[in-house]
């Protein structure tokens, strides 16, 4: 290649992370596809499936359970072991999620409050299925899903591959829609060829993400995903040919993938750009990596506390700290979708199911929400019981807020409350004259 592979940025001239999740012209045409499967429903979804050849005329729009297990039983023993043994350590940490979140009650002036967890009823989970097949996505969304207690769960993926529909048989989906792209997510959302679904989790293409910015509301989603980013932090105690492994690892997934290097070593990244040219050289996908590459970018800093400010600026979707001291930096760093401590925990290992969720933010979201878990598909539903609604004043406070906000109706239903209250007393001191007992 000719030129220098990875740009050199300064600290101070990074471009702007944050940006639309989506562009314009995408969210209308992807809106024109959505309203369609919204009015027509399953003859929409298949007009749509055959034009843009996810499905052939004739076949069928969703596959069920008996197609996903004739599909694992196809595969050969160790690709089935390596579907199950990736879905048990999502279930395990999946699990472990859940079980730390409990029902709550607390005391309450007059009674008790508190919050209950359920989960949705029914989950779609979208697999992509464009360059390569992705059951390791189906298995981080649908796994996830049932491991929060989700009664029902679909899958949905574009001309899904044998090891995609084995991939749902692992998970327990009820079953796939073979159809991808705003179809898909619209098919979901308000049910065509498949039940509507209550929410919509899993990456996807710019027009799976449109689909999903325009159905949420509707039905829950994780999030609005671009393009996939990782950040390696790094100093001169990294190898220079593990960084540029991990870097290519990313720019791979699509040309629009970020692979970023910020370091406190100019050897070091004098030494990954030279590493950088050799692998790609024998990287059978050096088509799509190399387009990623020279879009990419490294920033030379010159401290640590430099370093992790720019990686806090950038909030990736993934950031690998190779650090001599990686706790030192981690302590420093407060934006990202995951965090990869140290030379082994290569962000690959959590793509292909480690234990944490591969489904992350990216586009600097980072600095607000986190990645797919079992929370998505749990509702928190808070609940009051007042058996003394007058105690500490709880009654007057809300009919002098309800005056103070104008709404009089507020008021007054609070001040039957009071009445109910003064009534009862008046019978229960008749009753306790009449007895002669007090209570």
């Amino acid at each position: 290649m000719n030129g220098r592979v990875l740009r050199r940025l300064t600290p101070d001239a990074l471009p702007p992370s944050r940006r639309d999740p989506v562009d314009s012209e995408t969210l209308q045409s992807a809106a024109r596809i959505v309203d369609d499967v919204r009015l027509r429903g399953e003859p929409a979804l298949r007009e749509h499936a055959e034009r843009l050849g996810d499905r052939a005329p004739g076949e069928p729009l969703v596959l069920r359970r008996d197609a996903m297990y004739a599909a694992l039983e196809s595969l050969p023993e160790a690709a089935r072991a390596v579907l199950v043994r990736t879905a048990d350590r999502i279930r395990h940490f999946a699990e472990a999620q859940r079980a730390s979140l409990a029902p709550l009650e607390v005391g309450l002036p007059g009674g008790a409050c508190g919050h209950s967890i359920a989960p949705v009823d029914r989950a779609g989970c979208y697999a992509p299925g464009g360059r390569f097949p992705l059951p390791s996505s189906v298995l981080m969304t649908a796994v996830t899903a049932r491991a929060a207690g989700v009664r029902e769960v679909w899958v949905a993926s574009p001309r899904p591959a044998t090891v995609t529909l084995a991939a749902a048989a692992v998970a327990g989906a009820d079953g796939v829609l073979a159809v991808g792209g705003a179809q898909a997510i619209a098919a979901l959302a308000y049910g065509a060829a498949v039940p509507a679904v209550d929410v919509i989790v899993g990456p996807g293409n710019r027009w799976v993400t449109a689909a999903k910015q325009l159905v949420s509301g509707r039905v829950g989603i994780d999030m609005l995903a671009g393009p996939s980013e990782l950040v390696v932090l790094a100093d001169e105690s990294a190898q220079p040919a593990t960084v540029a492994a991990d870097l290519l690892a990313q720019a791979e997934h699509d040309p629009d993938a970020l692979a970023v290097l910020v370091t406190t070593s100019e050897t070091l990244a004098s030494g990954v750009e030279e590493e950088l040219e050799k692998q790609l050289a024998a990287l059978p996908t050096a088509e799509t990596a190399g387009q990623s590459i020279r879009n990419s970018f490294a920033v030379v800093c010159d401290t640590l506390e430099e370093a992790c400010r720019v990686c806090d600026r950038m909030a990736p979707e993934h950031l690998e700290v190779m650090t001599r001291d990686p706790d030192v930096a981690a302590a420093r760093l407060h934006h990202y979708g995951a965090l990869f401590l140290g030379p082994g925990s290569a962000e690959v290992l959590g793509d292909y199911g480690a234990g944490p969720n591969h489904v992350l933010p990216t586009g600097s979201s980072a600095r607000f929400s986190g990645g797919l878990s079992v929370f998505h598909f749990l509702r928190i539903r808070t609940w009051m019981r007042l058996s003394d609604p007058t105690a500490e004043r709880v009654l007057d406070d809300a009919i002098m807020l309800a005056r103070m906000e104008g709404l009089e109706g507020h008021a007054r239903s609070a001040e039957r409350r009071l009445e109910a209250s003064a009534q009862s007393g008046e019978k229960g001191s008749r009753e306790d004259g009449r007895t002669g007992e007090w209570y």
